[in-house]
C-alpha cells in the first residue's frame, strides 16, 4: 500500500462496480450488509449504555427550556398576571379568561452531518465513522427522553434530508442512513447547510453539526440559526494533523478537489509548518463559532468521545 492510500486511507467508495448480474457482486453486498448489520447492532449496544449511564439525568437538564408551547385557556383567578389574558375569548365569554403556557414537552434534534471527501480521512478510522457512532449515540439518548431526531447529510448543500420524528425505529433508520453514506467529492459549504436549517425548521430545535470544519469562514448564516435554533458544534479532530508523523517523501491529495502536493515529511521543518497550519485553521474556527456564541465539543477521531459528551453536558447542567 503506498504512503498516500495508508495516510488516507479512501474508501472503495469511489470505485466502479461490476454488473449486479455478477455472483461475486451478490456476495459482496451480502458481506455489506452483513458488516452494517453488525456496525448498527454495535452503535445501538453503545448508545443504550451511554444513555442509561453516562447521561442519564444530564440530557433533559442540558436542553431544558428551550421554548414554551400553549396549553390551555382557563377562566381568570386572583393572582393571574394580566398579561396573559386571553382578550379575544374573554370579549365572547364576557368573563376574563387567561392563556395557560407549557414547556415544550419534546424538541427537535436535527443532526447536520458533514458528509464531504474529507471525511474519509483518517489514521485509524474514517472522520464519518467517528461521526455516526457519536451522533447515533446522541440519537438514541433523545429518543429515550421521548423527543424527535432527523438528519440533514450536507457537502457543498444539504444531499438528504429526514424531518425530526420520534420513535426508536427511526432512529435505528437514520444511524442505518448514516452507516451506508457515501462522501461526495465536493468542498464542504457549512453556510449553505445552516441556510437550509433556517428555511426549513420553522420552530426552534437543537442543532448538532458533526463535521471537520473544513469550510470557508463561516458567515453571518450562522449567527442567525444560532439565534433561532440551539447550535453546537461537533468538531471531528484528527490526531495526527496536530502532530504531522515522519513518512518521508510522501505525496498527500487533498480529497475534496483532488489537488496533489509532494513533501518531505521527513523534514522536521517541513512537518512543524504542516502543523502550525493546521493549529492556526482550529483556532479560527474557534474564534468564529466564540463570536456565534456556538458552543464546541471537540472529538478525537478513532478515540474517547465518552468523556467529551459528559463535560459538554455537565457544563449545561442547570439547578
Amino acid at each position: 500500500m503506498t504512503d498516500e492510500k495508508k495516510f488516507f486511507g479512501f474508501l472503495p467508495a469511489f470505485v466502479r462496480r461490476p454488473s449486479r448480474q455478477s455472483r461475486g457482486v451478490v456476495e459482496e453486498e451480502k458481506s455489506e450488509l452483513d458488516l452494517l448489520l453488525r456496525k448498527i447492532k454495535r452503535i445501538d449496544v453503545i448508545s443504550n449504555r451511554l444513555a442509561d449511564d453516562v447521561f442519564n439525568g444530564q440530557y433533559r437538564s442540558a436542553f431544558r427550556g428551550q421554548g414554551v408551547e400553549f396549553d390551555e385557556v382557563r377562566e381568570y383567578a386572583e393572582g393571574d398576571d394580566v398579561r396573559t389574558i386571553d382578550w379575544n375569548v374573554t370579549a365572547r365569554s364576557n368573563k376574563p379568561y387567561v392563556k395557560r403556557f407549557s414547556e415544550e414537552r419534546e424538541r427537535s434534534i436535527l443532526f447536520l452531518l458533514d458528509v464531504s471527501a474529507s471525511s474519509l480521512f483518517g489514521s485509524k478510522t474514517s472522520r464519518l465513522e467517528t461521526a455516526t457512532e457519536v451522533a447515533a449515540s446522541l440519537m438514541f439518548s433523545a429518543v429515550k427522553n421521548n423527543d424527535k431526531v432527523g438528519l440533514a447529510t450536507f457537502a457543498n448543500g444539504v444531499h438528504d434530508y429526514y424531518p425530526p420524528r420520534k420513535g426508536r425505529n427511526y432512529a435505528l433508520k437514520l444511524a442505518r442512513e448514516m452507516l451506508r453514506a457515501t462522501p461526495f467529492r465536493e468542498k464542504t459549504d457549512l453556510n449553505a447547510a445552516l441556510e437550509f436549517v433556517n428555511k426549513t425548521l420553522i420552530r426552534r430545535a437543537v442543532v448538532f453539526v458533526v463535521s471537520d470544519f473544513y469550510t470557508p469562514r463561516l458567515s453571518e448564516t450562522l449567527v442567525f440559526c444560532k439565534r433561532k435554533h440551539d447550535v453546537i458544534a461537533l468538531s471531528i479532530e484528527e490526531p495526527v494533523e496536530a502532530a504531522f508523523p515522519n513518512l518521508g517523501f510522501v505525496t498527500l491529495r487533498d480529497p475534496e478537489t483532488s489537488a496533489t502536493i509532494e513533501l518531505d515529511s521527513g523534514s522536521k521543518r517541513v512537518r512543524q509548518a504542516i502543523s502550525e497550519r493546521m493549529r492556526r485553521r482550529r483556532e479560527e474556527v474557534k474564534a468564529n463559532l466564540k463570536e456565534a456564541r456556538v458552543d464546541l465539543i471537540t472529538i478525537e477521531n478513532g478515540g474517547d468521545y465518552i468523556q467529551p459528551l459528559r463535560m459538554f453536558f455537565k457544563s449545561r447542567r442547570r439547578p
